[in-house]
């Protein structure tokens, strides 16, 4: 039997650049591709974890609401991942974050790639 393909998705921005709305997109393009997906959030990226963020966030009007994407890749049983310090340095903690969301390092990421993910950066 084969290893399901894996796929390490960084998000570095926030709210304030588009490109992090399609790291969502790509991410739900690798869950619908079958790709087990890990949500790695670092710098503002983490933003998006934060309960309710997603609820008014809408970057990109062609892709669906943002918060349908996170949830999806919750409800996918995939990882999202806040980097720890980041979160830190921005006041937030574990109880910030929306439920399914882990405050885990660089160490635990590069864990996922050392398994053979692919990794795509925003």
């Amino acid at each position: 039997m084969l290893d399901k393909k894996k796929l390490v998705v960084v998000v570095t921005n926030g709210f304030d650049n588009e490109r992090s709305s399609v790291a969502w997109s790509v991410a739900n393009g690798g869950l619908a591709s079958d790709f087990d997906v890990t949500m790695f959030l670092v710098s503002s990226g983490v933003d998006w974890a934060r309960k309710g963020a997603t609820n008014v966030a809408r970057m990109n009007p062609l892709d669906p609401p943002v918060n349908d994407m996170v949830q999806n890749v919750l409800d996918s049983g995939s990882t999202i991942m806040v980097c720890p310090p980041c979160a830190g340095v921005r006041g937030y903690d574990q109880d910030d974050f929306i439920d399914g969301v882990t405050m885990a390092g660089s160490t635990a990421m590069l864990g996922v790639v050392s398994e053979g993910a692919s990794t795509l950066t925003f």
